[in-house]
């Protein structure tokens, strides 16, 4: 049974830098699944996966993660492929938790996913430090999944966008016609449903409004119906794949709008690298500050360990999430997943975003906004956060492809 087990879910033991016997009681043994396939892919190998990995080398090249024993224990990993499917991922979770019994388990990519596994988190008592789920209900969920920590709630993302619109309209630089594509799963349910409320409640004129399936590979319709109602306002709550192809379509068809934002995969690397100075004035999710020194090592190691550089967004939250984990456990001193917690509840951490806490299990510091601006993804929104930089407007028209 453990061996199908193992070969279903592609099951890989490793551990960074240094060989980590399966059988040495000092290592902490962490576990996870990740979406290698399937239509998430993209997302968790740019985002989650290599920051993972990144963080388990860094951890045990430091030694290992200190306990009250006065040692450090470096770390094993066991990792599995949820093939992107919530059935495969719940399975895989629970056999991290029944079978493989390990420390702790880290959360998978994209609100879907981690909504699904949320549940088994909860019943086995794993904390679950998502960096990719967003819930406008945030509270209530959190009362009856005390182990699941989230982002900001969806409709902070979306005011700190419609107020970028607000400003523009009010200095006449666009009117009120917006048009919106929706990626129809948890991601963009989350996000629609503030926008259409926030748009209204603003008085836009929502003139162009579609859900589209998880994984579509033509966005030509899309992004053709969008055009023939010539909006100013262009905006798609989208995943990494409909990112780009929707980009791609809008220079091909020449679509114009005045503002261009698309949702996840805006701030990856490869979105500058894919359309070059096409990627220039493009409003996305997330953004960074890469001022900020932590952030400049970071990203040095990133691309040392992993061979590319980090997203823009989930990557820099995701790797802080995992200092927060490491800093609790040494808090603690043990492996008492209860007490850390707790710990997780109601401390600061110190993080390469700079200090860090939950409040009511919800991380409170979040770019929502971000443009690349100079070949680099910078935070825009909200303009309160340390490092934001003045929005660029208007974008500079499409180039033909070379």
């Amino acid at each position: 049974m453990r061996q199908s087990c193992a070969a279903f879910f592609g099951l890989i033991i490793w551990a960074a830098a240094v060989s980590v016997q399966a059988a040495d009681p000092r290592s902490i043994r962490i576990g996870y699944a990740i979406s290698k396939t399937g239509a998430y892919a993209t997302g968790a190998n740019t985002s989650t996966l290599p920051n993972y990995r990144l963080w388990v080398r860094d951890v045990n090249d430091s030694g290992g993660i200190m306990l009250k024993d006065g040692q450090r224990h470096r770390i094993e990993v066991i990792e599995y492929d949820d093939q992107s499917d919530p059935i495969e991922a719940q399975k895989a979770v629970e056999t991290l938790a029944t079978g493989d019994k390990v420390d702790f388990i880290l959360a998978p990519w994209g609100a879907t996913l981690n909504l699904a596994v949320a549940p088994q988190f909860n019943r086995f008592g794993y904390p679950e430090l998502s960096a990719s789920l967003k819930l406008e209900q945030a509270s209530d969920f959190v009362k009856n999944n005390p182990w699941t920590f989230l982002e900001e709630q969806p409709s902070y993302q979306i005011e700190s966008l419609v107020r970028i619109l607000m400003k523009l309209r009010d200095e006449r630089k666009i009117g009120n016609d917006v048009a919106m594509a929706t990626v129809a799963d948890s991601f963009g349910a989350n996000l629609a449903a503030p926008a259409h409320a926030a748009l209204r409640r603003e008085k836009f004129n929502l003139v162009y409004d579609r859900t589209y399936p998880v994984g579509a590979r033509d966005m030509k319709p899309v992004v053709s119906e969008a055009a023939a109602v010539n909006p100013d306002v262009f905006l798609a709550l989208s995943y990494p794949s409909d990112t780009f192809g929707i980009t791609a379509r809008a220079i091909e068809l020449k679509f114009e709008p005045k503002v261009f934002f698309v949702a996840v995969g805006a701030a990856y690397p490869s979105f500058r690298q894919q359309f070059g100075p096409n990627a220039e004035g493009v409003l996305g999710a997330g953004g960074w500050d890469p001022s900020l020194p932590a952030l400049k090592a970071y990203l040095a190691r990133h691309v040392a360990v992993t061979g590319r550089e980090p997203d823009r967004w989930v990557s820099p939250v995701t790797y802080a999430t995992l200092q927060i984990l490491q800093q609790a456990i040494e808090r603690v001193g043990t492996l008492d997943r209860v007490a850390i917690l707790e710990e997780i509840k109601t401390r600061t951490f110190d993080t390469q975003m700079g200090p860090l806490r939950y409040q009511g299990n919800i991380l409170d510091h979040e770019w929502h906004v971000g443009q690349w601006q100079n070949g680099e993804f910078y935070g825009v929104a909200p303009a309160s956060m340390p490092g934001a930089r003045t929005l660029v407007f208007p974008k500079a028209p499409w180039r033909s492809p070379e």
